[in-house]
């Protein structure tokens, strides 16, 4: 039994130690980065430890409006992504030949650059220079809906652009892991369903969603993080000043303030650790809810 759970470490021993010297190291030193007070990035010095850093970030208002950015983003992102993908994903299930044909229409955002996506996205909702209207403006002006300034105007509108860009991005991953959960699922348990005359819907709540819970558990946590950490998204529609625009996002936050003229690694490794903490009590929250609602 003891040679068995040596060969087990030594199995594990390069995963342990890739994880120790790219993820429990560097949180690490983030950590020390964030309680040395007055880091200078250029002498290497500090003049203090404490937690002053944590209060700096905690009261700055670029801070303060990236979290509101970033809160709104996950809230409307994770649960329309999640809807949208999975009804899409049983549409497609349900057409047989034309469903490898679909499934690579639907992936083809996925694999498009983030930055070429936005830049498209961008095209839609600002006015080309000749022009006055932008494309999303011509279909409001259909309804007779007055004109919008989707990219440098009202809060809202801005929001609302950066919330279906991140949905439509993110949508393509999900599409192909539900479709292939759906895939999975055993044909017995329908065809017993149909025998007993039950209704598609009841079948749906009662079969498809519960043997499907683990994947859509999983989606669901690699949204919420994956949508913490948006930036990318935020700089291809709004450009690289997003506190101007206020648009700017957590990551994007740190971004800055780790790479400014002067530079601020302290203040920056305070935000990271403020990040990892909300990021962490979510995914723990997750984790418990789903010990009741998913099914293994």
């Amino acid at each position: 039994m003891e040679k068995n759970n040596l060969k087990a470490w030594l199995y594990l021993l390069p995963a342990i130690v890739f994880l120790g010297l790219f993820m429990v190291y560097p949180l690490f030193d983030v950590f020390v980065y964030s309680l040395e007070e007055g880091y200078s990035s250029i002498s290497k010095t500090y003049f203090g430890v404490g937690g002053y850093n944590y209060s700096y970030v905690l009261h700055d208002p670029y801070f303060l409006q990236a979290v509101k950015n970033t809160f709104i983003l996950v809230i409307i992102t994770v649960p329309l992504s999640t809807i949208f993908s999975l009804l899409i994903s049983v549409g497609l299930s349900s057409i047989e030949k034309l469903k490898n044909l679909f499934q690579t229409v639907y992936f083809l955002p996925y694999v498009t650059n983030t930055l070429a996506v936005g830049m498209v996205f961008m095209i839609l909702f600002k006015p080309a220079p000749a022009t006055t209207n932008s494309v999303a403006n011509l279909v409001l002006g259909w309804f007779g809906i007055s004109p919008v300034d989707f990219i440098n105007g009202p809060y809202w509108a801005k929001m609302f652009v950066l919330c279906l860009y991140t949905v439509w991005v993110v949508m393509p991953f999900k599409i192909l892991i539900l479709t292939g959960a759906l895939a999975s699922v055993d044909k017995t348990y329908y065809n017993a369903a149909k025998v007993d005359g039950t209704s598609k819907f009841r079948i749906f709540t009662k079969i498809t969603l519960p043997m499907i819970s683990p994947t859509l558990f999983y989606l669901i946590i690699t949204g919420f993080i994956g949508a913490f950490k948006a930036y990318a998204d935020a700089v291809a529609l709004f450009g690289a000043d997003l506190n101007v625009a206020g648009m700017n996002t957590i990551v994007g936050y740190i971004y800055e303030r780790l790479y400014a003229t002067s530079g601020y690694p302290s203040y920056a490794s305070a935000a990271a650790i403020i990040l990892f903490v909300i990021v962490l009590t979510i995914t723990c929250i997750n984790l418990l809810v789903s010990k009741k609602n998913v099914h293994y």
